[in-house]
């Protein structure tokens, strides 16, 4: 496990505007969650300008979205279930980009192997400081079933509880409180983490070998790219 004085230090690290698992639109504003009477999202323009231009998706999320997408990379396809039930403005948001081939041909920048296991994607710049142009807020779960584990220990910066991520869980990358953007993360080892990351799917089976096996070939330094370049090619439904 990663010491918690180490996520500390990732989540406050101001010079690269970065969070344990740096975020794509850095320093954006604070948003409200939808709420039951509307069902409505809400995407602000972010402080920073789009790494690739995009038009934020609708306020309102899809009636019957997709419940599985594959995630089609150089290394292999990684399936995806999606749960909109929970995260309905994540899940639009991220269709949204995909709709709009913002993540085609975008390299994965960061594979933590030090205890933090995930593959880090969503940045079309490759340096872990791009993002969509706009923000939303987090759709965290209370006393999340999907995660387990959890340990009583409060994360000082996040304000949330440590608690274990499966291997197979996509999230997103955030930089602190209702700062998503196009970032997200897959998780190939359980690893422990602040319950401060909006879990919005799972992988399959198949697509967790192909992300344990991108993970297998290492990397340079822990927190980097990986070794061998990751790229999506597209997402399909």
């Amino acid at each position: 496990m990663t010491s918690l004085p180490t996520l500390r230090r990732a989540l406050t690290a101001p010079a690269l505007c970065l969070a344990l698992l740096g975020l794509a639109g850095c320093g954006g504003q604070e948003t409200e969650t939808p709420t039951a009477e509307t069902g409505s999202c809400d995407y602000p323009e972010a402080a920073t300008a789009a790494a690739k231009e995009v038009d934020p998706p609708p306020a309102d999320p899809p009636a019957e979205p997709p419940a599985e997408v594959t995630l089609q990379t150089d290394r292999g396809d990684i399936p995806l279930s999606l749960d909109a039930d929970e995260a309905p403005c994540t899940v639009s948001s991220f269709l949204s980009l995909a709709d709009q081939g913002y993540l085609d041909d975008t390299t994965c920048h960061r594979l933590t192997t030090g205890g933090l296991s995930v593959l880090q994607c969503g940045d079309p710049t490759g340096t872990g400081s791009g993002g969509p142009g706009y923000s939303f807020a987090d759709e965290l779960v209370e006393q999340d079933p999907r995660l387990q584990q959890c340990t009583g220990q409060v994360d000082p910066t996040s304000g949330a509880e440590v608690c274990t991520y499966s291997a197979g869980t996509l999230a997103m990358a955030n930089a602190g409180p209702d700062t998503n953007g196009s970032q997200f993360f897959l998780v190939y080892k359980d690893s422990q983490l602040p319950a401060a990351y909006t879990v919005f799917g799972r992988m399959s089976a198949a697509g967790l070998k192909v992300v344990s096996d991108i993970a297998a070939d290492g990397n340079a330094a822990d927190g980097v790219a990986p070794k061998e370049p990751v790229t999506i090619t597209g997402v399909a439904d």
